[in-house]
């Protein structure tokens, strides 16, 4: 199959024409962030705020274009906009993708019980080894587990995973997750080179992931587990306003910068009413493995002081350990390499906490579906 390239693409969106200002969305400088890999073109479509919710049909239009492409397996368009008259970037939904999960009366994941988002307040703490050793553990229990990367600047799951290649489409729109280990994932990573940089905005970050969730074949599942953007920035409280989330776990190490941040995380939760399922300390100690001592590197025990003082519940300690480190980076992390280790036994433990708080909130009468959260 021959591969599209910039130029076709750019000269098959000089067909899609501003309905308001009579020219091509080229002409205008409307088109942004053009990715394009192995056949999965992504882009953004930049318009005034005030005009988004009217340009669904826009976004269509140019998404038709470049499936009609030769070599084009999915196209992700979104649009975005700056703030303009008094709309608020920050929720950067101002093209016609409303809060709640649903655009066109079509809903989100409707057959997804659960969504829980791990996250952090900020970078460096073991976030994503954290987010897929919890699926694994999850999925382990019997559950069917999907794992959305929502780290859009530093993607990693793919890597962690052990998977390579790239999502297949069968008809051209919605892609088919990627898989290994039992885990449906979906990554941007799947859809960028490594080594690519992501220069996007905020609103243009939350439409890629928007049609992560809507226009991937995920399935029935349990539970979707939400590899968090790290940080409480403008992306992370408007996925958490917008996303249908059932509830939200914090890691942090136990040191106080990190734990001042974790802070930060749990109460932009508690802001927008996602409950926050408890706290994790991370690189909690670690043991010299020649000679069997315990270090507390990162000091020890603030993660359990935290949850103690905003009344959230400590769901347990994982240690600063290299086969944590080395089987994340190969591909083959260590609830699924090493089940029987102590370390994968903590993480199970901790999905145990973590399943029985979400089976607590979704409820073994629930409607299928998670609970939408909307302010």
């Amino acid at each position: 199959m021959t591969a599209v390239t910039h130029e076709q693409v750019i000269e098959a969106l000089k067909s899609v024409m501003d309905p308001d200002k009579k020219q091509d969305i080229i002409s205008l400088d409307m088109v942004k962030g053009l990715q394009i890999k192995d056949g999965h073109v992504a882009f953004a479509i930049e318009v005034e705020a005030s005009r988004g919710a009217q340009l669904e049909p826009l976004r269509k239009e140019a998404e038709q274009a470049i499936h009609g492409l030769p070599g084009v397996l999915t196209a992700t368009v979104v649009l975005t906009a700056d703030r303009d008259g008094g709309a608020q970037q920050g929720q950067g939904h101002d093209h016609g993708h409303g809060h709640g999960g649903a655009q066109d009366g079509k809903i989100m994941l409707p057959a997804v019980r659960s969504i829980v988002a791990v996250a952090s307040g900020k970078g460096g703490v073991g976030k994503s080894t954290t987010s897929v050793n919890l699926s694994l553990a999850l999925a382990a229990k019997g559950l069917k587990v999907g794992l959305l990367d929502a780290d859009i600047y530093g993607p990693s799951m793919p890597r962690m995973l052990g998977i390579s290649g790239q999502p297949t489409s069968k008809d051209g729109r919605t892609m088919e997750p990627m898989e290994n280990h039992g885990i449906k994932c979906m990554s941007i990573g799947f859809l960028v080179e490594e080594d690519t940089p992501m220069i996007w905005r905020g609103p243009m970050v939350m439409g890629a992931l928007e049609q992560m969730m809507r226009d991937v074949n995920w399935g029935e599942l349990d539970v979707l587990v939400v590899d968090m953007p790290p940080g409480t920035g403008d992306a992370q409280l408007t996925m958490a306003q917008s996303v249908p989330l059932t509830g939200a776990v914090i890691v942090s190490t136990p040191q106080d910068i990190a734990l001042l941040d974790a802070r930060k995380g749990l109460n932009m939760f508690r802001k927008v009413d996602v409950p926050v399922l408890g706290i994790i300390e991370n690189m909690s100690y670690f043991v010299c493995p020649s000679c069997g001592e315990r270090t507390e590197i990162f000091s020890h025990g603030g993660a359990r002081k935290t949850a103690a003082e905003l009344g959230s519940e400590f769901l347990g300690e994982i240690p600063l350990d290299m086969e944590i480190r080395v089987t994340a980076d190969s591909g083959d992390p260590i609830v699924a390499s090493n089940p029987e280790s102590p370390h994968a036994a903590a993480y199970r433990d901790i999905a145990d906490k973590i399943w029985s708080k979400v089976d607590a909130l979704t409820g073994a009468g629930a409607p299928k579906g998670p609970r939408i959260v909307v302010q």
